[in-house]
């Protein structure tokens, strides 16, 4: 998949990775890039920066009808779908019903909802290409906040499923599955002393958004399913594979170090 000439929806595009994202697509010459984010003015900014080959949408990735809008280009049929915006909790045991059920509608259901959208007329004009992001927490789990991890897995495994059952079909899927990124939400729950912020930043290097969106490129133009802006994080996932009871443990003791039990 090379960007050129091809037409993009970015959702959550009004910061963090999904502005990175916009930017860089219209950097790499795309035809058209739909901005889309519940902050329609957040959205605005980013088309205003890219110019005449941007349209910035508001819209809430929780309403398949808005979902489905997206796809409704004035630039042509979508080429690349990136489902990219994501919520997160901070709580484990704690966290509320509606804690979950908003956690699974944004990180689950708005992928299952793009790709209705788009899956059908991509499969229809012979191809087409899908951009899941799912966070390094949907492979190796996240600490402290159960929502997120919970989540974050299952995306992964719906990206699995329609890999799987549409490849035949020209529809190819990869899963963005970064680890600390320099972004406002990061920022926030490392201010606030959360969990899961303290175990991001103990855990690697924080990237800027930029450059996970330029991992983003170099793994679309590979094809590739996992995309990992941290490359240490595909380590951490072999040695999961490997060995799931040590994996755990060391897992725990990690927690433990951050808690000071």
């Amino acid at each position: 998949m090379q960007v050129r000439d091809k037409v993009v929806v970015v959702t959550g595009a009004a910061g963090g990775i999904g502005r990175a994202l916009a930017l860089r697509f219209a950097a790499e010459g795309a035809a058209g890039v739909v901005v889309a984010d519940l902050d329609e003015a957040g959205a605005a900014a980013v088309a205003k920066e890219i110019g005449a080959r941007a349209k910035a949408v508001r819209a809430d990735v929780t309403s398949e009808a808005d979902v489905a809008a997206l796809v409704e280009t004035p630039f042509g049929p979508v080429d690349l779908f990136c489902s990219n915006a994501g919520v997160i909790a901070g709580h484990g045991l704690d966290a509320t019903d509606e804690e979950w059920s908003s956690l699974y509608a944004v990180n689950v259901l708005a992928h299952v909802y793009a790709a209705r959208a788009a899956v059908p007329s991509m499969v229809a004009r012979g191809g087409g290409y899908l951009l899941n992001t799912c966070s390094a927490a949907g492979l190796i789990s996240c600490p402290g906040d159960a929502p997120y991890a919970v989540t974050k897995a299952a995306a992964i495994a719906f990206a699995e499923w329609v890999a799987m059952h549409y490849a035949s079909r020209g529809i190819k899927v990869s899963v963005l599955c970064p680890q600390g990124v320099r972004t406002a939400m990061l920022e926030r729950g490392l201010e606030e002393g959360h969990l899961t912020a303290r175990a991001v930043g103990a855990s690697g290097a924080l990237l800027d958004a930029a450059d996970v969106a330029a991992a983003v490129v170099e793994g679309l133009a590979a094809e590739r399913f996992h995309i990992f802006p941290h490359p240490e994080v595909a380590e951490f996932v072999r040695r999961k594979a490997e060995d799931p009871d040590r994996w755990l443990a060391g897992m725990s003791r990690f927690i433990d170090s951050l808690t000071g039990q």
